[in-house]
């Protein structure tokens, strides 16, 4: 026995030196694919050589499989995917980007995205699929086993970013009259379990949770106790409609590794596994930043065509706003005549109001969507951020104030510039709080169009209030 442990770990060390020299040959020093490694699969790809791509590609991680695919061009990209077809696992399918997947499963036959949807468990089989026309869903649907093509239909009826859809039916669900011993000897017959599993679900008759079970707990406990008497009966329970977001926020709250998911009768259809919840928590913070810079998907795989139409709509909105704020200048037109300086000042009193604005928005829309920030307590957060605004206000104006007034000489105009800055800051510090909570108030989403409304509150104030003050001052007269 000794003899064949010791030649065990020298095949386990011989296969790690294997895998060492393959990384090392393929990556470069920051560990990115090497240019001379991608040239070799593009040329192999482009004599229809499948043998070598395939030779090429299989000491690859499916990390770096689903890198290489990226990084290929989609008409390589889909002889690629052909030539590894059996190394396009589950681990490749998820690492690969939303766009790359999506055009990838269009330009695959269906019965060759069928293959690869037979090795994913159901809730990365849906993933793979959702985003696809009907006509080749149904084509998919048509080349998988019934039960296979039931499964992920029933998970298609629910909507798009729902539990329903990011839920795995594989799950261990036993009744409340189980001992341990019982279901001991139930997992160890393996009738069709899943790969892998934290938790056991204790249903009653009815099929609804009543608790659950880690298996520490079931391996330290004597055989003979009852199921019921070890079991957690605490738990958060998913309905299946629940948005994503709120599904990622109950698992980073409760600390949570996995989750029953119900139906509206409180039967149990399914978990969650925080694997799934790590993806959304990523994507769902990525999405309202890019949201909030009108990027669209902000993905650089993503359609010129898409693209271009998220962003226009963007430019567009700004373009109608910033007319307000011209229209605010046209209103000082002598004032500005007759004092240059001021048109050489503006810009830099509304840039400073829209960055004190920025900061309060992405303040305020995060708390949003992590609910920090409820009805319950936003009185206190915008006494908070009103706060913030008039120590920033007051240092800025400070500074401006007395730069303004030793550049040109001019004390008026100094203290003008100090009084607009302060204002101007102060304002954008009300609008970064309020504009989102309006939003959130009539159920649209805060992340995508708040910057908009705060950049016209603050390039518009700014510039009436400096441009006023210096009329009323009586130094352009």
């Amino acid at each position: 026995m000794a003899a064949e442990h010791i030649e065990d770990e020298l095949v386990e060390d011989a296969d790690r030196g294997y895998e060492a020299a393959a990384e090392k040959e393929h990556h470069d020093e920051d560990n990115r694919l090497r240019p001379d490694f991608l040239r070799n699969v593009r040329e192999a790809l482009r004599d229809e050589d499948f043998e070598r791509v395939y030779a090429l590609v299989e000491p690859l991680h499916p990390a770096d499989i689903a890198d290489l695919l990226e990084l290929t061009d989609e008409e390589e990209r889909i002889a690629l995917a052909r030539a590894i077809r059996d190394l396009m696992g589950v681990e490749v399918i998820a690492e690969l980007n939303d766009w790359v997947r999506e055009r990838l499963m269009e330009g695959l036959p269906a019965d060759v995205v069928a293959e690869i949807a037979e090795q994913l468990e159901t809730d990365d089989a849906v993933a793979m699929i959702e985003d696809l026309d009907r006509a080749d869903q149904q084509a998919i649907l048509a080349e998988l086993d019934p039960e296979d093509r039931a499964a992920i239909e029933a998970a298609l009826a629910y909507p798009s970013e729902s539990a329903g859809r990011l839920m795995s039916r594989e799950f261990v669900a036993v009744p409340e009259s189980m001992t341990v011993g019982d279901l001991i000897d139930f997992l160890r017959e393996g009738r069709e379990l899943p790969t892998e599993f934290w938790e056991i679900f204790v249903v009653d008759p009815m099929h609804r949770p009543v608790g659950t079970c880690a298996l520490s707990w079931i391996l330290r406990t004597p055989r003979s106790i009852s199921l019921v008497d070890v079991m957690a009966r605490d738990q958060t329970l998913i309905p299946v409609l629940m948005d994503q977001e709120e599904v990622a926020l109950r698992f980073q709250k409760y600390a949570l590794i996995s989750a029953a998911v119900v139906d509206d009768a409180g039967r149990l259809v399914g978990q969650i596994t925080v694997d799934d919840v790590v993806h959304i928590i990523q994507e769902e913070a990525g999405e309202d930043a890019l949201l909030l810079s009108g990027a669209g998907d902000g993905d650089i795989h993503e359609p010129i065509r898409d693209a271009y139409l998220a962003r226009v709509r963007w430019l567009i909105g700004n373009l109608l706003t910033a007319t307000l704020a011209s229209s605010v200048i046209a209103m000082f037109e002598d004032t500005i005549a007759r004092m240059v300086a001021l048109a050489t000042l503006m810009p830099i009193v509304a840039g400073l109001g829209g960055n004190a604005g920025t900061q309060t928005l992405a303040v305020t829309v995060r708390a949003l969507a992590t609910n920090q920030l409820a009805s319950t307590n936003a009185w206190r957060a915008i006494r908070r951020e009103m706060a913030i605004a008039l120590l920033n206000g007051s240092t800025v104006a400070v500074i401006i104030g007395i730069a303004v007034s030793l550049i040109f000489q001019n004390t008026i105009l100094g203290l003008v510039i100090a009084l607009a800055m302060m204002t101007n800051i102060v304002v954008a510090g009300l609008a970064g709080v309020f504009v989102p909570l309006t939003l959130d108030r009539f159920k649209a989403d805060p992340a995508i169009s708040s910057s908009i409304f705060v950049t016209m509150v603050t390039d518009s104030m700014g510039f009436l209030v400096f441009l006023g003050l210096a009329t009323m001052s009586g130094m352009v007269g």
